[in-house]
Parts: structure tokens; C-alpha cells; sequence
């Protein structure tokens, strides 16, 4: 069993999460996600959900490159 998992959403990378003693540990890696920073899931589609549930709060518009001309 993987030890760390990448939880993604349908917008973006959220977070990462590690296993330890208690469950997983939540890292967030989008500033979206900071709401979850340190919570302890019970298992990776625990964090998972939660990532898509906030994700969907949020309504983050994806992001546009930069305008050319």
C-alpha cells in the first residue's frame, strides 16, 4: 500500500495526502485547498470527496493563459 497519494479535482491538483497513524494527512497544493490543510482523512477517498466537495463550493473558473496581441 502507497504511503502518499496526489488528490486531484476536475479543476485542479489539490493537495497530497500521507499516511500516518491516524489516517491520511491533507497538503494542500492549490490555495483553494488551504481550508483542508492538516485535516486527517480515513482513507483516500475520504480526502478525495472533500477535495470535489470544496472544489465545487468554490466555482473556480479555470485560468486563461496569457493575452497574446
Amino acid at each position: 500500500m502507497a504511503d502518499a497519494y496526489v488528490i486531484e479535482t476536475s479543476q485542479f491538483t489539490a493537495g497530497i495526502i500521507a499516511a500516518q497513524q491516524r489516517g491520511y494527512r491533507f497538503y494542500a497544493s492549490h490555495p483553494a485547498m488551504l481550508k483542508l490543510e492538516g485535516e486527517i482523512f480515513s482513507s483516500p477517498i475520504a480526502a478525495q470527496r472533500a477535495a470535489e466537495r470544496l472544489a465545487g463550493d468554490l466555482r473556480v473558473a479555470p485560468t486563461r493563459g496569457p493575452r497574446l496581441g
